[in-house]
């Protein structure tokens, strides 16, 4: 008999209630039972920031949280990101500033640039330098990445005081 458990969680947004088996990552339950596929996996062992969503709104690696531990949380995923079919101002940043090209690991960098700007609007380009180090890209040599974010960061600090 397998041991599963009912969770509710909260994903983009909308309620879910996912029978999920003890052992399966969030990753999977993403993938897998909601078809969020822009959740992408690559290594499945928390290195290179592939999976990265947002867990109440703290970036988290989604292959190694199991699904059964975010039972009453929120979860963010790049698919969330988009308003209406629009592009969000972090996604068009990285479209400008050529910070992807295979786009394999985007959605991890997304979400993890998501969750910088909203705790440290005020960074400057050294602490995005740092905080993006913690995902790995073999294409683009993370200039154009660390250039969008820093880009949406003023323009988003600008709102804030406009």
């Amino acid at each position: 008999m397998k041991d599963q458990h009912l969770v509710t969680m909260k994903v983009n947004g909308e309620e879910h209630e996912v029978l999920i088996d003890s052992r399966r990552t969030l990753a999977d339950v993403l993938r897998t039972d909601l078809g969020l596929t822009g959740t992408h996996l690559g290594c499945e062992h928390g290195i290179c920031g592939a999976c990265t969503v947002l867990l109440d709104g703290e970036p988290v690696r989604a292959c190694l949280i199991f699904g059964v531990q975010t039972d009453g949380q929120e979860v963010s995923t790049v698919e969330g990101l988009a308003t209406d079919g629009e592009l969000n101002d972090l996604q068009q940043a990285f479209s400008r500033h050529h910070g992807l090209q295979c786009g394999f690991c985007t959605p991890g960098f997304l979400m993890l640039a998501e969750a910088y700007l909203a705790t440290e609007p005020d960074g400057d380009r050294e602490d995005v330098r740092e905080v993006v180090s913690a995902n790995l890209c073999r294409c683009t040599g993370y200039q154009g990445i660390v250039d969008a974010v820093c880009e949406v960061a003023k323009m988003r600090r600008g709102l804030a005081h406009g």
